[in-house]
């Protein structure tokens, strides 16, 4: 499969360790460079210095939800254009609804396969 999409840093943050490695092995084959967070504190963190271009974030997450963080995300001027898709195990018109509230630019369902992710990364970028 060839990817149109030039390569991006991207963020995946989840307190799955088993989603994080596979998000994480799938973007690197799709080309892209990989950031890993395990919360929302963690990515609030690592966001500043990294500067991903896109972000995967998990909605049930300890501490702060993928909900909160994507808000706080979007609030910050420096980084409310980063594109967030919302990962979540449930496929709910409500959980999709409340992700475009805080400004999620997509929704992935979990377990999402390779070209779910990577079809969802190019799609982002193509918005560019």
């Amino acid at each position: 499969m060839t990817t149109t999409a030039a390569s991006l840093r991207v963020m995946v943050v989840d307190d799955s360790n088993t989603i994080r490695r596979s998000a994480e092995i799938f973007l690197k084959q799709g080309g892209h460079e990989v950031l890993l967070a395990e919360d929302g504190f963690d990515a609030l963190a690592k966001i500043d210095e990294h500067q991903p271009q896109m972000i995967f974030c998990d909605i049930l997450m300890p501490k702060l939800d993928g909900y909160q963080t994507c808000s706080i995300i979007k609030r910050n001027q420096r980084f409310a254009s980063i594109p967030v898709v919302m990962l979540s195990s449930k496929d709910g018109v409500f959980d999709k609804a409340r992700g475009r509230m805080v400004g999620s630019h997509d929704y992935l369902t979990k377990p999402f396969t390779k070209d779910q992710l990577l079809q969802a990364v190019q799609k982002i970028s193509a918005l560019g």
